[in-house]
């Protein structure tokens, strides 16, 4: 029995992570310009490739490289990485320790369901074990997709204050290396990710790289359209000689009104949003609570009338 109920919970979340994945898919708009984004991600992001992975340098790297062996695994190992750097987790191990974390999931729940269905035919067993496989393999990315989408909101809502003090550092005559460490610092405790980026960014000027270059990067690290305009207006503005301050600000009083559009789009979706949860959740057991005592009643005096008679 309690097989069978775990096979049946498994099943349900399994099916759900498909519906919410297909739903993810076929609800996406048609984007040129994030299509380009995407493609200039893919191609430019500095990721590990199998040559890099190989045996020896510690456990981690061994575990990398036995997967990146598997057919396909370096391309999966790949798109991972570029997700992480999106999601803002670039520490060194981050690769290492999500696919570790991704297999051993998947490994436990086929373990699990493979105990628990041990009593049962073959049939109702490889069912079990194709739901198990599907939700360990489906359910982590689920979880990465959600980190890189928290990561860019984040980045979003901190652009337009950033912008804003950006362009009035700006105007009192500091240089724009100087000026975006100033703003990283005071912004490092409000919004430490775009802080970061910013540092990012001007160390990597310092350390000698063109400016073009660091924005460029910073734009493939995140995916943000936002940044990518704000990049390309820093650029022409120190190609062409023409002032940043008074332009900053106007992009940022522009962002500011995408920023209440967007807050304004997930209030009208709130609505809608909460139909589900009120239609399965509450309106039965308001149900309940409204029908039942009458129906008890009704078959109490019933049963009273009976014995009556």
């Amino acid at each position: 029995m309690l097989g069978a109920l775990f096979f049946f919970l498994i099943a349900f979340a399994t099916l759900a992570a498909l519906l919410w994945s297909g739903y993810t898919l076929i609800s996406r708009r048609d984007d040129p310009l994030a299509d380009r984004l995407e493609e200039l991600q893919s191609n430019a992001m500095i990721t590990a490739s199998r040559v890099g992975r190989r045996k020896g340098g510690g456990f981690l790297n061994g575990f990398l490289y036995a997967v990146s062996l598997v057919p396909g695994g370096d391309d999966w190992l790949r798109d991972h990485e570029k997700e992480l750097n999106q999601a803002g987790v670039r520490k060194p191990y981050a690769l290492g320790a999500y696919a570790l974390f991704h297999v051993t999931f998947m490994l436990i729940l086929l373990g699990g369901m493979a105990w628990f269905q041990r009593n049962n035919d073959f049939s109702s067993m490889l069912g079990g074990m194709v739901a198990a496989f599907l939700l360990g393999f489906l359910l982590p990315q689920q979880v990465l997709h959600r980190l890189v989408k928290r990561y860019r909101t984040r980045l979003q809502d901190a652009l337009p204050d950033t912008v804003d003090m950006l362009g009035i550092v700006l105007g009192t005559g500091l240089a724009l290396d100087q000026a975006m460490t100033r703003v990283s610092e005071e912004m490092r405790h409000i919004y430490p990710d775009l802080a970061s980026e910013f540092a990012t960014v001007t160390m990597s000027v310092r350390a000698g790289q063109e400016r073009g270059i660091a924005f460029q990067q910073l734009v493939r690290r995140t995916g943000i359209e936002d940044i990518k305009s704000l990049a390309a207006m820093i650029i022409q503005s120190e190609r062409f000689g023409t002032s940043l301050s008074q332009a900053l600000k106007v992009y940022a009083d522009a962002l500011r009104m995408r920023r209440r559009l967007r807050a304004e789009a997930a209030i009208g979706k709130a609505g809608i949003k909460m139909l589900f949860p009120i239609v399965i959740f509450i309106l039965p057991v308001l149900f309940v609570i409204t029908l039942v005592p009458g129906m008890l009643s009704v078959m109490r005096d019933m049963q009273i009338i009976g014995g009556g008679k």
